[in-house]
């Protein structure tokens, strides 16, 4: 008598469909041995074979994922499972089916998409030779620390913490050199100390280092792990199966961090948790920060926000009770914020205003900081020689053959480039138009900047931190280690170098021509400015003996807006609150819910065109009765990017559920009208965008 064969068991498998498949469920295979959800597998996806990880069954459709009336088709099984890793936590798959509903992405784009690339080509044997690897990652080892005594406010915000419940939620509002690191670390040592995980994230790649650094000395017996896009594919997966296995004690990351797989996670902390840069500008549009929030209350982990400068949608949650709201106003060591002082451009000789970026008030107090040996930091957050070239003769500017915006002049290497689709050509010898050799720069940007400072500052050490200076790896390490040690003088830079570094000597900070951001059309701007601006003094006056004549001079022709008041007195209360009642009375975020729809077409008409269809089905489907506003398709501000035209239309709710709503039944429409529109070529939507 021949064996019985045992029935194959039904599993559901969170899979990567192509971007433009409306498939937004786990499908269903068949398997020959049940397998856990959280499992990582290798299953056939048309003619392909695709990694994919085994989905709790209420997730997914259990009968298949077949959409349409026709029979029911054979499920085909489960290829292969990575059965030496340990399945991923039920936790982290409700994280991700929260994102991916949430920012109305499918299952498995989400799920496959923060997982190590290097785990998804791995098989079961390979793997386990990875995973034998992994002894050799060890703690960085040295002398205990020797712990710095607490401050008042420090010891008041660490008690608070203490005293708060699980999964609770606080915004440390602490100023720039208040000590809010030294509140992290004793908070991921009490978290360590209760035998949990800690996750620290900080919005860029560049801040990851000296934190790393940090922790390291005063953990040197714990495992330290990174997580961000600069690490090598090895590295990533070495990392990230170190934090999954719960041999890493502390993961330090961006803002792919928030996905990591942690078993034991006690404490999330996000610092700078205003920065835009913890919302993602592709694939499924997430923010770092809300998951991290949101993840705390599923796992009980304690969320600790920090900034000097919070996000109004932050501040609004601790205005109305919802986050704990800790204040730490003063520096540590007995310094002080840097005294801010205006210079009126308006009453600078008109040749100097227009022609040259330092004014004559600024050139003085460099001058005074390079007799004292003091060091300055210069911002300006545009980099480049100069922001566009000009024939005098003809008006011709360099703009770019396949976008809607100009190409940058980039003097170091005598090119015009193209921010935006990177298009690069040699600087032209003549106008192409008439013929003129009198090609002149138009505006300035960090190129010319120090070029300037170099010639108004004879003998100056001067030195530029921007995305330019800093392509190579190391690079960025290399400029901070010299201006630690004191071998700059003048440090001229974009956004950069004005948040997370502890430079020492610095005295003055000046900010030339920030008044751009005043009267943009987009509302979050002038939030966005006032951070920066805070931010960069805070980088003045972090050395006791020297505070006392520390300085910020920002060169504008509005001395009198409101936002430079509330800067002048380091008042980011006040700024908070005029803010918010703006916003309030404009139904502005966060008493507005947003969504921006994206399209991309061969023409401007085409992608408007399936705009307006979109908006078509929206109203059908009672987006009106449901309170929700839907505004004309418009072109985006660079409408035209390689060659492809882009245009947006707004979605606006007063309650987040409805606008959720609208858009659930929203998106397998826009999935049909994209097969019927034959020239649109990308669609994206963007839940709570940062910018319009």
């Amino acid at each position: 008598m021949s064996e019985l064969t045992p029935p194959a068991t039904v599993v559901s498998v969170a899979v990567d469909a192509p971007q433009h498949s409306a498939l937004r469920s786990a499908l269903s295979y068949t398997s020959d041995r049940p397998l856990p959800a959280g499992t990582v597998v290798h299953v056939p996806l048309g003619k392909r074979t695709v990694c994919g990880v085994v989905w709790p069954a209420a997730a997914g459709d259990p009968l298949g994922s077949v959409p349409g009336d026709g029979p029911p088709l054979e499920l085909r099984p489960v290829e292969a499972a990575l059965s030496s890793l340990a399945p991923l936590p039920h936790e982290w798959c409700k994280l991700v089916q929260f994102a991916a509903n949430y920012y109305q992405r499918s299952l498995g784009e989400v799920a496959l998409s923060v997982l190590p690339p290097e785990l998804r080509k791995l098989n079961d044997t390979q793997l386990a030779q990875r995973l034998k690897k992994l002894q050799k990652l060890a703690p960085a080892g040295g002398p205990a620390p020797v712990l710095p005594e607490l401050t008042p406010e420090q010891t008041q915000a660490l008690e608070g913490l203490a005293a708060a419940d699980a999964g609770s939620v606080a915004l440390l509002h602490g100023s720039t050199g208040s000590g809010k690191t030294e509140v992290y670390q004793r908070l991921v040592a009490r978290s360590l100390d209760a035998g949990r995980q800690a996750l620290v994230l900080v919005p860029e790649i560049n801040l990851t280092p000296q934190l790393e650094a940090r922790f390291a000395e005063r953990f040197p017996d714990r495992l330290i792990v990174s997580l961000h896009s600069g690490l090598t594919p090895a590295q990533r997966l070495r990392h990230w199966l170190a934090a999954h296995l719960g041999q890493a004690d502390i993961v330090l990351g961006t803002r792919m961090a928030v996905f990591a797989s942690l078993p034991r996670l006690g404490l999330i902390v996000v610092d700078e948790e205003h920065d835009p840069s913890y919302k993602s500008q592709e694939g499924a549009r997430y923010s770092a920060r809300d998951l991290a929030v949101y993840r705390g209350k599923l796992e009980g982990a304690q969320v600790v926000l920090g900034s000097a400068t919070p996000s109004m949608e932050s501040w609004q949650q601790a205005e109305r009770g919802r986050y704990l709201r800790l204040s730490m106003p003063a520096r540590v060591g007995g310094g002080v914020l840097p005294q801010v002082r205006f210079v009126d451009m308006n009453h600078v000789p008109k040749d100097a205003a227009y022609n040259a970026a330092l004014s004559p008030a600024l050139v003085a107090a460099l001058q005074r900081r390079l007799e004292r040996g003091e060091q300055s930091l210069v911002l300006l957050n545009r980099r480049g020689y100069s922001p566009v070239l000009q024939c005098l003769e003809c008006g011709w500017k360099s703009g770019c053959p396949h976008c809607s915006a100009w190409r940058v002049f980039h003097r170091v290497d005598r090119t015009l480039r193209c921010h935006h689709c990177g298009y690069t050509e040699r600087v032209p010898r003549a106008c192409p138009d008439c013929g003129n050799a009198d090609i002149q720069p138009v505006g300035r940007g960090t190129e010319r900047l120090e070029e300037q400072l170099e010639h108004a500052l004879p003998g100056a050490r001067v030195a530029r931190i921007d995305a330019d200076t800093t392509r190579l790896k190391g690079t960025l390490e290399t400029q901070l280690a010299s201006v630690h040690a004191g071998e700059v003088d003048v440090l001229v830079g974009t956004q950069m170098v004005a948040k997370g570094h502890d430079f020492r000597r610095v005295t003055l900070v000046a900010a030339v021509n920030p008044d751009a951001a005043l009267f943009s059309s987009d509302f979050r701007a002038g939030e966005r400015l006032f951070a920066l601006l805070m931010q960069a003094a805070g980088r003045a006056g972090r050395d006791a003996e020297q505070a006392a004549r520390s300085e910020m001079l920002v060169q504008t022709w509005h001395p009198t807006h409101p936002l430079y008041a509330a800067l002048r007195g380091h008042d980011y209360t006040a700024f908070a609150a005029s803010t918010l009642a703006e916003r309030e009375m404009a139904a502005m975020p966060p008493f507005a819910h947003q969504a921006l729809l994206r399209a991309e077409g061969r023409t401007q008409e085409i992608a408007q065109d399936w705009l307006a269809a979109a908006a078509g089905a929206a109203e059908a489907l009672g987006a009106a009765d449901a309170g929700v506003t839907l505004y004309p398709p418009v072109p985006m501000a660079v409408a035209r990017v390689a060659n492809v035209e882009r245009a947006q239309m707004l979605v606006e709710s007063p309650t987040r559920p409805g606008l959720q709503r609208l858009l659930a039944q929203w998106m397998p429409q826009l999935h049909a009208l994209r097969a019927e529109h034959k020239g649109l070529l990308r669609w994206a939507i963007d839940v709570d965008p940062l910018a319009i």
